[in-house]
């Protein structure tokens, strides 16, 4: 059974930075896509990045390139979420999630870290 777990939430003030993880688990991921997701209180979950497992590339979304970063590390089956510049419309429960790379749809959650931005 995959299992997912985020850790390295907080509080922290803007302009500050985190490390998000993800410890991946229950098999292998060669063929996985990882990938970073938020919720902010009364909005829809959104996009963070995402990453293929073997080979590493990666894709961010627009409105966060250049402040988050997405990598891994394959020998600790841990993805991370490098957070810089931050800003209090970064506050959200921040998810990681997994899926197959050829199918349409996460299969896998974590159960999410809270970030917290303060101006």
């Amino acid at each position: 059974q995959v299992q997912l777990v985020e850790s390295g939430g907080g509080l922290v003030q803007a302009g500050g930075s985190l490390r998000l993880s993800c410890a991946a688990s229950g098999r292998t991921f060669d063929n996985f896509l990882m990938g970073w997701f938020r919720q902010a209180p009364g909005k829809e979950r959104e996009f963070v990045a995402n990453i293929r497992w073997s080979g590493g590339n990666t894709y961010h979304a627009d409105s966060l390139k250049g402040r988050f970063t997405i990598s891994r590390d394959n020998a600790k089956n841990t993805m991370y979420l490098q957070m810089n510049n931050l800003k209090p419309e970064d506050t959200a429960v921040y998810y990681c999630a997994a899926k197959l790379y050829y199918v349409s749809s996460y299969q896998y959650w974590g159960q999410g870290t809270q970030v917290t931005v303060s101006s």
